[in-house]
Formats: C-alpha cells, structure tokens, sequence
C-alpha cells in the first residue's frame, strides 16, 4: 500500500485503483488469498508495471521506504541486529519488487532481500514479465531454495517469521518457524504445531513470548528469514 500510495500521487494509479488495491489489501490481510487471486493480483502488477520506466520506479523507492520504515518496531530492528551477531544471515522475504526489498534490507543492516524480479527490456521499461517466480506462498519456497543453494545455506537450520497464513509453505520449509501476532488461524495451527508465538502491541513492546528466541516481524506483511548453524 505504500508503493500505492507514491504511485498514485506520480500518476501512475488512479484513485480508483488505489481504492481497489486497499479493499484488496484489506481482505488480504483478513484473510489471505486464493490461488484465484494471486493470479489476479499478478496480472494487475503485469498491467501496470509494462511500460513504465525501471528509473521512473526506482526513483520512487525512497519515499516508498520511508512509509514502510516509520512501522518498523524498533525492537524489531534489534532482533535482526542480535541475529545478526549470533552469526546468523538475515533475508527479508515478499512478493514486493525486488530493487525495494533489496533496498530496504541494506537500511535495516540485513544480508540480502528477496523480492519478485520484474523484467526490463534494452529500452529500460518493465516488459511486464517476471523473472523467476512470484515471491508469495509456494513461490516464497522456490526463491529462497534458489537463494540458499546459492549462499550454501541450509534451510533445516533457519528461522522462518510471518503474521500470515498465506506464508505456510515458508514456515513448514524451515527448522525453526515462528508466528507473530496472529490471527485465530494461524494462533491455533502454530498450537497444534508447537511452534514458537510472538506478540507485539501497537508500539512494538513485546507482549508475550513464546520461546526463549527472539523473533522479527516487519508491518505490511514483510516476511523474515534467518539463517544459523544452530
């Protein structure tokens, strides 16, 4: 939604669309999404990405990055940091454009961002095509299998962070998944699943914690993984 909102104040959305993507975002985050309509949310992305300047994007970036960073916990920020120096690789997981996931990754002192890789033609407009796969879901699994084979990581030996459902596959391809203020659902399957619960309030203190492991959640559905040898 931030990159909605510096999309539409550039012209390059329209109020109705901004008023789409927040019902759409809104029931996302109720509820997640079907198979339908990530399909969906695809094919939007497709459309209005083709055609558009890479730098008339990436000159977007800042003020995008500013509106997600003023949610950022700061206790959060903290977390990475202590994983960080335990020796762990620290990754920031989302089906948002790789150049601003990988951007914001560096702002918060993290190892690397993986995000949907949009195609560029020789003429520098988005073709309107990925790259690799749509980093949601399943697709999640699929890019950090690619990047962990790269950086010779094992995933049995990693920590895997998600407030959604819709990140399942992420949580159950990792030794160590960790659930941060969920809903009922996804309270009630990390239950089941004896897996560790983080809470966090309105103002990032830490209300309850499931495990002696700290965990990171970032606001907007960002997704966390790191990476140990123990």
């Amino acid at each position: 939604m931030e990159f909605a909102k510096v999309a539409r104040d550039r012209g390059i959305i329209t109020r109705s669309q901004m008023a789409r993507w927040a019902w759409d975002h809104m029931r996302y985050r109720l509820r997640g999404a079907t198979d339908e309509e990530t399909a969906q949310v695809i094919e939007v992305a497709k459309e209005t990405l083709a055609g558009i300047g890479e730098k008339d994007i990436a000159r977007m970036w800042p003020e995008v990055l500013a509106g997600i960073l003023a949610k950022v916990h700061p206790q959060m920020i903290a977390e990475i940091h202590r994983h960080s120096d335990e020796g762990r690789r620290t990754y920031i997981v989302s089906a948002a454009g790789s150049e601003m996931v990988e951007g914001l990754s560096r702002v918060l002192g993290m190892d690397g961002g993986i995000g949907t890789r949009w195609a560029v033609g020789d003429d520098g407009l988005f073709t309107g095509h990925m790259e690799g796969s749509f980093v949601y879901g399943p697709g999640k699994v699929t890019e950090m299998e690619r990047v962990a084979a790269t950086d010779n990581l094992d995933l049995a030996s990693s920590w895997a962070y998600s407030d959604s459902m819709s990140d399942l596959p992420m949580l159950e391809a990792v030794g160590n998944p960790v659930v941060v203020n969920p809903d009922a659902a996804l309270a009630k399957l990390a239950a089941e699943m004896d897996w560790q619960v983080m809470r966090f309030d309105r103002l990032g203190r830490n209300l309850a914690l499931g495990a002696t492991l700290g965990a990171v959640m970032l606001a907007g559905g960002l997704t966390v993984w790191l990476y140990g040898d123990d």
